[in-house]
């Protein structure tokens, strides 16, 4: 059965760093995609980054380009967000999901990703 757990969500001060997870199981990373998303109350779920499972390929919105790095290590089947210079505009739940065939025209589109986990908190507050 396919899962994804995310982890390491919490509390940070502006300009603080933070490091998410995405511990999966069900499938290997090299055969399907990995995206972060996030959703703030009030907005709709948007796309932070991708890595593309065949070839190792990272997408990145253009609001957290250069401040967050995503990363796979495929033996233990996990994906890593690391986040740093985190703005309040980044406080949202953070999800990972799975999904294939992914590329730069259609890897912030939800209904491509057929995994989800259940999110992470993160608030970036003084």
């Amino acid at each position: 059965q396919v899962q994804l757990v995310e982890s390491g969500g919490g509390l940070v001060q502006p300009g603080g760093s933070l490091r998410l997870s995405c511990a999966t199981s069900g499938f290997t990373l090299d055969a399907y995609d990995i995206g972060w998303f996030r959703q703030a109350p009030g907005k709709e779920r948007e796309g932070v980054a991708s890595i593309i499972g065949a070839n190792g390929i990272r997408y990145y919105a253009d609001s957290v380009k250069g401040r967050f790095s995503i990363s796979r290590v495929n033996a233990k089947n996990t994906v890593s967000l690391q986040m740093s210079s985190l703005k309040p505009d980044d406080t949202a739940v953070y999800f990972c999901a799975a999904g294939r065939y992914l590329g730069r025209d259609n890897w912030t589109f939800s209904n491509f990703y057929n995994y989800w986990g259940q999110g992470t908190q993160v608030t970036v507050s003084s």
